[in-house]
């Protein structure tokens, strides 16, 4: 199916289709002006991104807050609306999301993530007595949230024992978001660690630094479209791409606009030229260092468990 020449997939079991391409919420608050970032976003929209994903911390409210206003003027009903919190703690958790609510001028979100899942701790905190995972499912009782996913770049072990301490909670999530790209599938991999366990289960997968936020592409090895196009031939449902600028939209329009998906010839020759790069994980910041740690320069938005 498709919404115009936009493709659009299932988002694992919820029924919900969405958009190939995902806008991704940090760039959104890149742009100087207000202005630029609203006709990105409608843009976007018209040319059937239905797909928005966004973050209570990003830009310190900011790109939510520029998000909510371009989704006035009946846009909001256009799209699948995603935020992320980082609170642990039940308090926290609840403020979070209410003030996400407000910023993004809208009654409900479509999906509401655990931000940040890059600890082993972080699963227990969440589903512990007076955790987070409380005042998500009280928000959702209260439809203030659909659906409930995680996110997180560190480890495919992380995300599995998330996935596990769900389970004993009797709790399956809807959605799981994690880096997919030609590099993750040869280091520390999601793609191989987790992939197979989500469509199994019949979760939504929203894939992430298909290029690493670039650095991936100051390798030399692979082209904007070859990362996007990699990751749209995995069973994914999504792939949430940074656009801060118009050229940079236009680039993912024509990368969903193209797609077909890669042949084993193509996969292989992407797998040889990017294998040396690739295995000491050094185009994969997020996972080899602190550097897209938000929670972890800013432990105070976990809420009362980061001043432990």
């Amino acid at each position: 199916m498709s919404q115009g020449d936009m493709p659009q997939r299932n988002l694992g079991r919820t029924g919900e289709m969405v958009s190939l391409i995902g806008l991704g919420g940090n760039h959104i608050g890149r742009p100087e002006s207000e202005q630029e970032s609203t006709r990105i976003i409608r843009t976007a929209v018209d040319n059937g991104i239905t797909f928005l994903d966004n973050s209570w911390d990003y830009f310190e409210g900011l790109s939510e807050i520029r998000m909510g206003k371009a989704l006035q003027d009946g846009y909001r009903d256009k799209v699948f609306l995603m935020t992320k919190i980082d609170g642990r703690d039940k308090k926290t958790a609840a403020d979070q999301i209410d003030e996400s609510l407000r910023r993004l001028q809208t009654d409900y979100v479509d999906l509401m993530q655990f931000h940040e899942i890059i600890r082993m701790e972080g699963p227990d905190l969440v589903f512990a007595e007076g955790g987070a995972w409380e005042a998500v499912a009280a928000a959702r009782q209260a439809g203030k949230i659909r659906y409930v996913g995680f996110t997180g770049h560190k480890d495919p072990l992380v995300h599995m024992r998330m996935l596990d301490v769900a389970r004993v909670k009797g709790f399956r999530f809807d959605a799981v978001q994690m880096p997919i790209n030609i590099m993750d599938a040869q280091f520390r991999s999601f793609q191989n660690g987790v992939l197979s366990r989500l469509v199994e289960e019949d979760i939504g997968v929203l894939a992430m630094k298909s290029m690493g936020d670039g650095v991936i592409l100051k390798s030399n090895l692979v082209e904007p479209i070859e990362c996007l196009h990699y990751a749209m031939t995995l069973p994914i449902s999504v792939v949430i791409t940074g656009i801060d600028s118009m050229p940079v939209l236009e680039q993912a329009l024509k990368a969903a606009r193209t797609f077909t998906p890669l042949t084993e010839e193509k996969i292989s020759d992407l797998f040889s030229r990017t294998q040396e790069a690739a295995k000491s994980g050094r185009y994969e910041l997020f996972k080899t260092s602190a550097t897209f740690d938000a929670t972890a320069r800013n432990p105070n938005w976990l809420g009362a468990v980061g001043s432990m």
